[in-house]
């Protein structure tokens, strides 16, 4: 068997990729209860997107408290606990299994298949983690704010396939090519595929996923079929 596991992309993968309206949304109600100009909160939430992203800050309300400093304001904790409550309940919103999701994580851990996520995020999708139906059906989740790098660094494909106990070359990886995920994954041995269900979208965060000559498919079910190729 050459897969012994498959490891997932989240956003745009495996969950649908969140919309910017939604987004701004958030961060609009966000801004009003920690009484700064929503403007100015989304321009600092966007500047301090590596450093929540690498866990700079230990967790929600550290991540809101650091956004905070750059706009040289001090909300009371009252309101730092609303924002971080606020950004919570949008990630659970925007957690939306896609089509067929579920389904293929079953099928993969009754082949005996080991199965993985990577995900650059902030704190907000560990906390959640545990609350989607995707927590029982992954053996190892990668979160990026919580080992302190993210892809395409090498180190976080890496400690991937090491907590699933297999080598990398062991290892489908599929995602729509956010980050440069693909072209990292394969630097480290995988075998990258690219699933793009959101290929005509118009959202300004998603222009820039890499371009991708290697293999693709057009729904997850084709991962099932990809590795009794084998």
């Amino acid at each position: 068997m050459k897969y012994l596991a498959v490891i997932f992309d989240l956003f745009g993968t495996l969950a649908d990729n969140f919309s910017s309206r939604q987004y701004y949304d958030a961060l609009v109600q966000m801004a009003l209860v920690l009484s700064v100009p929503p403007d100015d909160l989304r321009q600092a939430w966007f500047n301090t997107s590596r450093e929540r992203n690498t866990g700079v800050s230990q967790d929600c309300q550290g991540d809101i408290e650091l956004v905070c400093r750059r706009l040289e304001v001090q909300p009371e904790e009252r309101q730092i606990a609303l924002a971080v409550q606020i950004r919570l309940d949008y990630i659970r919103r925007v957690m939306t299994p896609q089509l067929g999701a579920i389904e293929v994580l079953s099928c993969l851990r009754e082949e005996g298949y080991r199965t993985g996520l990577i995900s650059d995020c902030t704190h907000e999708i560990p906390v959640v983690w545990p609350e989607t139906p995707f927590a029982p059906l992954i053996d190892a989740a990668v979160f990026s704010c919580s080992v302190g790098f993210r892809k395409p660094d090498p180190r976080i494909y890496q400690l991937a396939a090491r907590q699933l106990e297999v080598q990398p070359e062991q290892c489908l990886y599929v995602g729509d090519g956010g980050s440069q995920e693909l072209s990292g994954a394969l630097e480290v041995g995988m075998h990258p595929i690219l699933i793009r269900l959101d290929a005509d979208s118009t959202e300004p965060h998603l222009i820039n996923r890499e371009q991708w000559d290697g293999r693709m498919i057009l729904s997850l079910s084709e991962v099932l079929t990809v590795v009794a190729e084998g």
